[in-house]
């Protein structure tokens, strides 16, 4: 018998890293630019846990959110589809019931799956408030099983929901989050179970509110983006605290960490927050869409890469989904991503699948060096090209009617427009028609919210919202 014990406690981390499921732990900050990190040089934030994460895994230069905006990106994260189809068309919008999500794929598939931060995927608009028990479309609805989450963006010392009771937290945000889900990690750890982690931070969204230790390192700048440049500090911050956290649970080797942001950088910040890229969160510009991705499995990924291969959040889905041998029919058809594995071992430059964008009646396609974009003006279309390789900052536009770029791209875009439309209209689901929608609100409409304005409506976070009431 003692023989028997002494051999369990040897093995028992050799287990873990070889033998079980890979674990999966998807990252995502809120409002993030491409170009603030570390490792793009930036001229006054520092991020050592990124960088050191970069140059352990594999980099993306070329990476796009889902979207312009934040809910759209998180709809497309959790399908591997343009937002768009998922009735999630701007941010607010509750995502549609009908989808297959990754949460729900995997948890058949026998992992744990924990949600921990911002939603932003039930309807609610107005600064993140703790998602009740009753909410229909939170993240128990789409497949996490547990969660401390709130509906939109949050700050220091939030008022969250752990699985609809209401709980308040002292300190950073990203901080707070991030020891939510290692306690979820290292309870399933424990029980053997492999698990699917979703952090979405709340950083470094408006309103810019920060620990003082954090500030000090920006004090010559304006207040707003001392306090922006503050939260990513400590966003960077847990990122180590999640990376030894895995280490100490002896499961980083077979743990994907998959960091990147949900859509542009932000207007009025200093100093930039896009790295020279044109325009901001909103627009289909790089600037609004590029932003910064790494994707961190020693077990995998042996040796640091800086990919150039264009990629996006529509690619997650797939990729996940292959690593755990999810079956074809928990993907909701058409789907818009593909699998990225390929580049964990080999060295690829050219993508086979164009990525495919839909916002507020624009669109735009990406085609390895070339975009193509359309958006409405006065009573008929703006048409740009541009080709990213030669003119990242998308300064000019090489449209002209017989361009075989334009000629090619446009015949894509309007056939994924088409596509699109199908699927808004219900077509890929078996009824073949979109089962009524929660009414896309702000939350301060909602009877079930207001017994709390008292409390809260002096609150920084809610205190412009409540005071009306």
């Amino acid at each position: 018998m003692k023989y028997f014990i002494f051999t369990i406690i040897l093995t028992l981390p050799l287990t873990r890293v070889m033998c079980g499921k890979t674990n999966f732990v998807l990252v995502m900050t809120d409002d993030q630019g491409w170009g603030q990190t570390g490792y793009y040089n930036h001229p006054v934030l520092k991020t050592p846990n990124l960088d050191e994460m970069a140059s352990n895994g594999l980099r993306f230069d070329q990476f796009y959110a889902g979207g312009p905006v934040c809910s759209p990106t998180r709809a497309t994260v959790l399908t591997g589809r343009t937002h768009d189809r998922t009735g999630v068309f701007d941010h607010g919008y509750a995502l549609r019931k009908q989808e297959k999500t990754l949460p729900q794929a995997l948890k058949r598939a026998g992992y744990a799956t924990g949600h921990f931060g911002k939603w932003h995927l039930c309807g609610l608009r107005g600064p993140g408030v703790p998602i009740l028990k009753t909410d229909s479309h939170g993240p128990k609805a789409f497949g996490f099983e547990k969660w401390v989450s709130v509906t939109n963006f949050f700050d220091i010392n939030p008022i969250m929901s752990r699985q609809g009771k209401i709980e308040e937290f002292k300190g950073d945000s990203s901080d707070i989050i991030v020891k939510e889900a290692l306690k979820f990690m290292e309870n399933e750890t424990n029980n053997g179970k492999p698990f699917f982690c979703v952090i979405w931070y709340g950083t470094p969204h408006s309103p810019f509110m920060a620990l003082d230790k954090d500030m000090k390192e920006f004090s010559n700048l304006d207040r707003n983006s001392q306090a922006h440049y503050a939260e990513l500090k400590a966003m960077d911050r847990s990122v180590g605290t999640l990376r030894e956290g895995l280490k100490e649970m002896k499961i980083d080797q077979n743990t994907l960490v998959w960091f990147t942001s949900d859509n542009g950088g932000l207007p009025k910040i200093n100093p930039s927050t896009t790295g020279g890229l044109r325009d901001y969160k909103g627009s289909l510009y790089e600037g609004g869409i590029r932003v910064p991705a790494i994707i961190e499995w020693p077990y995998k990924v042996k040796k640091a890469k800086i990919s150039k291969y264009p990629a996006g959040a529509v690619d997650i889905f797939p990729t996940i989904t292959e690593i755990a041998k999810i079956p074809d029919s928990e993907f909701l058809k058409p789907l818009d991503g593909l699998s990225l594995i390929p580049l964990f071992t080999s060295e690829l430059s050219r993508r086979n699948k164009p990525l495919i964008f839909s916002s507020r009646g624009r669109m735009a396609v990406i085609d390895n060096e070339w975009k193509i974009i359309s958006q409405p003006k006065d009573k008929g279309r703006k048409i740009e090209l541009f080709n990213l390789s030669s003119d990242p900052g998308e300064s000019m536009n090489e449209f002209r009617p017989n361009h075989p770029q334009i000629i090619r791209l446009r015949k894509i875009l309007l056939d994924a427009r088409k596509s699109i439309q199908r699927s808004i209209s219900g077509k890929d689901y078996s009824s073949g028609s979109v089962l009524p929608q929660p009414p896309r609100i702000f939350w301060t409409e909602l009877t079930e919210y207001q017994k709390f304005f008292p409390q809260w409506k002096k609150r920084p976070e809610y205190k412009s919202r409540l005071s009306k009431f």
